[in-house]
């Protein structure tokens, strides 16, 4: 049994703490089964967004007769993008494993990790199989992979997952993706622009469902003139013959409030759709079933994502936990965050609960979507009063000039606080951080924005415009104005 002040299980952002039990001087275990750097670095947004970039390029090539430009593409080298790619992130792991095997204060632990008590754990598999090793604090990040929805014959046929759709050498000639999320949207994007007919069959109305509701509709719209995009449908069964997948899926009913009465459409028209590869893109799920929890006091929800309090201790004295498996946000930055918060926690002197107030998303599609904050629909299920504002691209210089098809959405309380933020359009995922700031490091309300100097004619002006015009009241039609 070999001791240790600190393990982590996970080495994706769990890693940034053990850098810093490691810059204290204390013995640090990192246990790891599949390659270094976690989620993000390897199946995540650094493989997806390289990859996005290579599709937004050839859509401006595709997209440059409406400048007056007569361009074409004249062949794209598609094995040699995603295997540069795929190269760039493996030799990315690579190093971060040379790192830890050089290190004399980290031992890297190579296989899966379980739990034979609360501060014991065993490794399965891999280069370390059967070690054991003991620490007085543990971390808990091992992450979430892709979820297999209950489809009937989904055991019986080849299905890719977001790990698969981004290893592929040729875009598949006819691609059918189950779940209308951002990894759906995403991935759409990328195989459509490269040439597959794409499917996508989601069970809410809109796809992005956790976007606001008029830009999920308007990018749900953009995406239904690019793709066959059947929302309101769930995949029911499966089956495959001749190397070709049938998707059967039936009308799918989210019930009046947002869940209750949900479910498949009695005697509804079943929709079939037949592909040369399914993509299955309907969610996450933690691994905290590979863990063996139950030899330990640490707790899950009904999810299977880990139970903590607001420092993100688990139930378990010592034992803490953060990133994807704790199942706040599933995003890098978030992660990254809990693990500031997890350092300060865990080494300085009073704890802080974790701030998860200004967590913005983006999702790289085309058009481009990002957010902040609350959206409409929470607000109006609240009962709050609030006021919105939007603004569209091409009411600015730089959007016009762009043809930019897209708008911001604001949303202040009635003394002008920002509640959010929704961005549809290019560069979304830039232009939402302004707000993120202000929420952040500013006084959060629409003078931060309004008062700043923005360049002229910079694509921000769409911001600045969208939090200095006139806000109609929420709820009530939109009849009554305010000035703040």
């Amino acid at each position: 049994m070999d001791e240790f002040d600190f393990l982590v299980i996970g080495s994706g952002s769990g890693l940034d703490v053990a850098n810093v039990a490691v810059n204290r001087g204390e013995s640090v275990a990192v246990v790891e089964k599949g390659p270094l750097g976690g989620t993000c670095l390897n199946r995540g947004c650094i493989p997806s967004k390289q990859l996005l970039y290579h599709a937004d390029v050839y859509e401006t090539v595709e997209r440059a007769g409406e400048f007056h430009i007569d361009a074409e593409v004249g062949g794209v080298e598609f094995a040699e993008i995603v295997s540069e790619v795929n190269a760039d992130v493996s030799e990315s792991a690579e190093s971060i494993r040379r790192g830890l095997r050089a290190s004399h204060q980290h031992r890297l632990y190579e296989g899966e990790g379980r739990f034979v008590d609360d501060h014991t754990v065993e490794i399965h598999g891999g280069a370390d199989d059967g070690a054991r090793a003991r620490a007085e604090t543990v971390l808990i990040a091992a992450g979430t992979r892709p979820a297999v929805p209950p489809i009937d014959g989904i055991e019986d046929v080849d299905f890719l997952t977001s790990t698969d759709a981004l290893q592929l050498a040729d875009p598949p000639d006819r691609l059918v993706i189950v779940g209308g999320g951002y990894i759906a949207a995403e991935l759409g994007h990328f195989f459509g622009t490269f040439g597959s007919d794409v499917t996508i069959i989601g069970r809410r109305p809109n796809l992005l469902p956790e976007a606001d509701e008029e830009v999920a509709a308007a990018f749900t719209e953009t995406y239904g003139e690019r793709f066959a995009v059947q929302t309101g449908y769930a995949a029911t069964e499966v089956t495959a013959e001749n190397g070709e997948v049938t998707v059967e899926a039936l009308p799918y009913s989210y019930g009046d409030d947002g869940g209750d009465g949900a479910g498949i459409i009695e005697g509804g028209e079943a929709l079939s759709v037949t592909a040369d590869e399914l993509l299955l893109a309907a969610g996450r799920v933690p691994n905290t079933d590979t863990l063996d929890l139950e030899n330990t006091g640490v707790e899950t929800d009904e999810a299977g994502f880990v139970e903590t309090d607001e420092y993100l201790r688990t139930d378990a004295e010592g034992v803490w936990a953060l990133g994807d498996i704790v199942g706040e946000y599933l995003l890098k930055h978030s992660a990254n965050h809990e693990a500031r918060a997890v350092m300060r926690n865990m080494f300085g002197e009073e704890p802080e609960p974790v701030d998860y107030s200004a967590m913005p998303f983006a999702v790289f599609g085309s058009p481009e979507v990002a957010g902040v904050g609350a959206t409409e629909e929470e607000l109006r299920a609240e009962g709050a009063d609030y006021a919105t504002n939007t603004y569209r691209y091409d009411d600015t210089a730089r959007g016009k000039a762009m043809h930019a098809d897209g708008f911001v959405k604001v949303i202040v309380d009635l003394e002008g606080e920002i509640l959010g933020c929704h961005i549809v359009g290019p560069d979304a995922s830039t232009l939402i951080q302004e707000v993120v700031t202000a929420m952040t490091a500013g006084s959060g309300t629409v003078r931060d924005i309004r008062e700043s100097i923005h360049v002229h004619p910079a694509l921000p002006e769409v911001v600045q415009r969208a939090f200095s015009g006139q806000f109609s009241r929420g709820g009530d039609g939109g009849h009554e104005h305010h000035h703040h």
